[in-house]
């Protein structure tokens, strides 16, 4: 099992920086991979960024150049740093890791996720 735990968020104006940062500790082996998610009010849970075992990173589209993941196998720590950050990048963010191998690393997909934090609250104010 993982155990992960989030830190950082909070509230920002249009334009501002935040971070988010998880903890993470496995009693088995390393995750292979770990990724933040979100997930707005009324809408439904999405991939944010992710980073593989190998140290692939992904992003979905809309935070390419303003979002940064760091982190996985560095003290197992994952950190998010955000910047340029929009009313629609608001909601709750969450940090999740999956132990097995497989291709929704990549996708940034939920579906290979297996354990999850709480999440922290990120909001943008216009």
């Amino acid at each position: 099992a993982v155990d992960l735990e989030e830190s950082g968020g909070g509230s920002v104006e249009e334009g501002g920086s935040l971070s988010l940062t998880c903890l993470y500790s496995s009693d088995t082996y390393s995750p292979f991979c770990v990724g933040w998610f979100r997930q707005a009010p009324g809408k439904g849970r999405e991939g944010v960024a992710t980073i593989r075992r190998d140290g692939d990173l992904t992003y979905i589209d809309s935070v390419k150049g303003r979002f940064t993941i760091s982190g996985h196998n560095i003290e197992n720590t994952l950190t998010l740093q955000m910047d340029s950050l929009r009313p629609e990048d608001a909601g709750m963010y969450y940090c999740a890791a999956g132990l097995s191998s497989g291709p929704y690393c990549k996708a940034v997909t939920d579906r290979g996720m297996e354990y999850w934090g709480k999440g922290r609250l990120v909001t943008v104010s216009s």
